[in-house]
């Protein structure tokens, strides 16, 4: 009999790529993915503790949850089985079972490949199964292969956990150590994927360019090594990589990023501050002047390189001069985008327990001069692309009759006046007009009639 699965995901795209493998895990067990919880007979929350009040918004959600664990004799439906997976039940399990007694299981993110034990054992309604342990045996070693069509743009996990423990970061603890699957298995993945109907993969990793996996031979490889690896896989179009730190960007790197014409040229490296003396207490491992000088290679390797990052602001006992230190980096790199956020304290990690807190009032007005600087480079850099020629992946059909809407190899979003058929596909695209959140082009022998303004 087919069961109703319902994933609500949280956080990242590493969060969104065990969302779909646990439902891949799931399926021999009967289970579809259904869109609404209320539809469901087992529910799962994959959540994310990055964010600040990340376990009060997952109580929250719970609580909303809650009605649905009852049995509904009119519907002729049991009550629905909860689930906390990911990064807050890892860190929050014992919690979460004694604030919310009615969840059935709560397991962390490196054993979702259990499930169906877990899911064996909650259906006795026996009390919460807890599982957040971190087992021997890697997941990815258990894990079936997906089945059917599958995405456009995929993600494909290469690497996890992280040994850099900056100390205002909670994976260390809720990921665990830096493990790398094989370069093989990688690349069985992707064929996989692609033969789905994948033309772009996203590699993920927490470090994911402190990959270090092996070869067939037991050879180290790199994330460059493997990149180029990839990308002779036919058919796949689009090759890109996230999240990267600056300590492991190599030579092996920055040359795929000059010899790989399907490695796309955006690149997101958070930095966090632009002062040397915040980032020490960060314990990031690298000057802002180390940021500079790997910018300057990748740009030098290739000249069409756009950059995202992540930033914090009011970190504890960041001064007047090392916010403006933050400001100056920001302006000599350029952003193409950014991603920044207050400072607030993960419970266990050291930043949490400094006593030089920065006063929420000044890291408002930090938050907001800094945002003010990244929006103005994002603006500046998608009106840049006017009037430009650019290789664009079609994913779906636009707002508007007749309309496709794509990505740029900068993800930016591209609304084109375009036939069907070429959904899956690359076409050149001339920008006609920018508007606040996308790009409107016309195909490239068309652009003589393109519109002046944007529609959408």
């Amino acid at each position: 009999m087919t069961k109703k699965l319902f994933i609500k995901t949280y956080g990242c795209q590493m969060n969104a790529y065990d969302s779909a493998r646990m439902a891949d895990v799931l399926a021999p067990l009967g289970y579809a993915p259904v869109e609404r919880a209320d539809e469901a007979d087992l529910i799962i929350l994959n959540t994310c503790h990055i964010r600040e009040k990340a376990a009060e918004k997952v109580f929250s959600e719970l609580g909303r949850l809650k009605p649905l664990t009852a049995d509904d004799p009119a519907r002729g439906k049991a009550g629905a089985l909860i689930a906390v997976a990911g990064c807050v039940a890892q860190a929050e399990g014992a919690e979460i079972v004694r604030r919310a007694p009615f969840v059935d299981m709560v397991f962390g993110p490196q054993t979702y490949h259990r499930l169906p034990e877990l899911v064996a054992r909650a259906a006795r309604r026996e009390g919460a199964v807890l599982d957040t342990d971190f087992p021997v045996e890697p997941k990815f070693d258990h894990l079936p292969a997906g089945e059917g069509p599958g995405a456009l743009s995929a993600f494909l996990t290469v690497q996890e956990g992280c040994d850099k423990f900056c100390s205002f970061c909670v994976v260390p603890y809720t990921r665990g150590a830096e493990y790398s699957r094989p370069a093989a298995e990688i690349e069985a993945e992707a064929r996989r994927l692609v033969a789905r109907g994948a033309a772009e993969i996203s590699l993920l990793g927490q470090n994911v360019n402190a990959y270090h996996g092996v070869d067939e031979a037991g050879r180290r490889v790199g994330l460059g090594r493997l990149i180029a690896r990839l990308a002779r896989i036919a058919g796949l179009m689009r090759l890109r990589y996230i999240t990267s730190h600056p300590r492991d960007v190599d030579d092996e790197l920055i040359a795929v990023h000059a010899d790989e014409p399907k490695l796309m040229p955006f690149l997101h490296l958070p930095v966090q501050s632009g002062s040397d003396r915040i980032l020490a207490a960060m314990n990031r491992g690298h000057r802002a002047e180390d940021y500079r000088h790997i910018v300057e290679r990748l740009r030098a390797a290739r000249p069409d390189l756009a950059l995202s990052s992540d930033f914090i602001v009011g970190f504890p006992g960041e001064s007047d001069a090392d916010f403006e230190a933050t400001l100056d980096l920001v302006r000599a790199i350029r952003f193409a985008s950014a991603f920044s956020f207050k400072f607030s304290p993960r419970p266990g990690t050291p930043a949490a327990h400094i006593d030089s807190q920065v006063p929420e009032a000044v890291k408002d007005e930090r938050l907001q001069r800094l945002q003010a600087l990244l929006r103005a480079q994002q603006d500046a850099f998608n009106r840049a692309a006017c009037g430009q020629t650019m290789p664009v992946l079609f994913e779906r059909p636009g707002r508007h009759a007749g309309q496709l809407a794509g990505r740029s190899p900068y993800l930016q979003a591209v609304h084109v006046d375009a036939p069907a058929a070429l959904v899956g596909r690359i076409a050149p695209v001339r920008i006609v007009a920018v508007g606040s959140n996308s790009l409107a082009g016309a195909l490239a022998d068309e652009a003589a009639a393109a519109p002046a303004e944007m529609s959408a």
